[in-house]
């Protein structure tokens, strides 16, 4: 491919990631209001992959894939949707959406924190000043007397972090293993076999499912965003960016969801954004650019002196 076509299809593949995923907590948040949580990512993802087969089979492209590569894009499917997905959708019963979306911003420093656990990668000056500031950001967040005085609350934060780590490892784990080159196809696979785990945790559960008949009208509108451009369109850019960038770079999105979701949020549910929550939001914002940046500020240059003179 290309320089110039790929640098196009990467800056197109952010702002979908970047912007439709920043809507989709809304719209999650508008349809779990009435659906069972698994039910509802279960019909959404599956639905999701079919249209994709089809669309495959339109353009022409082979959708026969290995079998080392079905038990990649099942485990990967898992990680991003059964899980990572699945467990954030329930936490929104509890949880407003902005307030979601504020909390899993702090994915780049999960990602670091894992690739230096599991792959041994050092953590450079400005990351580390990224970390301590994201903590501090995340720490003021959930730390909200008005929160963390819920229960159910509580366990929705909890629950989310847990999401965090299956959506970390699984971006380190797809950026190395064997997966379908196509990555329409690719996304399809992962659709699809999570989608299957997501009916059956739904079923374990002993979800109650309904007909799209009984659904009310925001319900079907925010099913229908959800499938064509939260699952279709941005996760398929996800996967590209997965293979084309670093991990580290792909969870940037985080910069922009929480703001989207935030004033979706604010905007068409009145949700709530306390002062707390937006020092929070800066504090961590902050620490996500420290984590990402290559730029070297005076305070590095003068520790790397520091560290060269104690060195000789």
């Amino acid at each position: 491919m290309p320089k110039s076509k790929s640098s196009i299809l990467i800056i197109l593949a952010f702002i979908a990631i970047y912007v439709i995923w920043g809507s989709t907590y809304l719209w999650n948040k508008i349809a779990v209001t009435e659906l069972p949580p698994m039910m509802l990512a279960s019909i959404r993802f599956l639905i999701a992959s079919v249209l994709i087969f089809i669309i495959s089979k339109i353009l022409g492209y082979n959708l026969r894939i290995s079998k080392k590569q079905l038990l990649n894009t099942s485990i990967a499917g898992f990680l991003f949707l059964t899980y990572g997905n699945g467990v954030v959708v329930w936490a929104l019963k509890f949880l407003d959406s902005g307030f979601a979306a504020l909390e899993i911003s702090a994915q780049p420093l999960v990602v670091l924190l894992l690739m230096r656990i599991l792959e041994a990668k050092k953590i450079q000056f400005m990351s580390v000043i990224g970390v301590i500031l994201g903590s501090i950001g995340i720490f003021l967040l959930v730390s909200q007397k008005q929160l963390i005085s819920d229960e159910y609350t509580a366990i929705g934060m909890l629950m989310i972090f847990t999401c965090m780590l299956s959506w970390g490892y699984g971006s380190i784990f797809v950026a190395k293993a064997d997966m379908p080159t196509n990555y329409f196809v690719n996304t399809g696979y992962q659709m699809l076999t999570g989608g299957i785990m997501l009916v059956i945790a739904s079923l374990l559960l002993g979800e109650t499912w309904t007909y799209p008949t009984q659904w009310s009208q925001p319900v079907q509108i925010s099913m229908l965003l959800l499938i064509i451009f939260g699952g279709i369109v941005a996760f398929t850019a996800f996967n590209f960016l997965l293979k084309s960038v670093s991990p580290e770079k792909v969870a940037t999105s985080t910069y922009v969801n929480p703001l989207i979701a935030l004033v979706l949020g604010w905007y068409f549910l009145n949700e709530q954004i306390t002062t707390q929550s937006v020092i929070a939001a800066v504090i961590l914002f902050t620490g996500v650019y420290f984590i990402n940046t290559k730029r070297k500020t005076a305070l590095y240059s003068r520790f790397s002196k520091i560290r060269r003179r104690i060195s000789k």
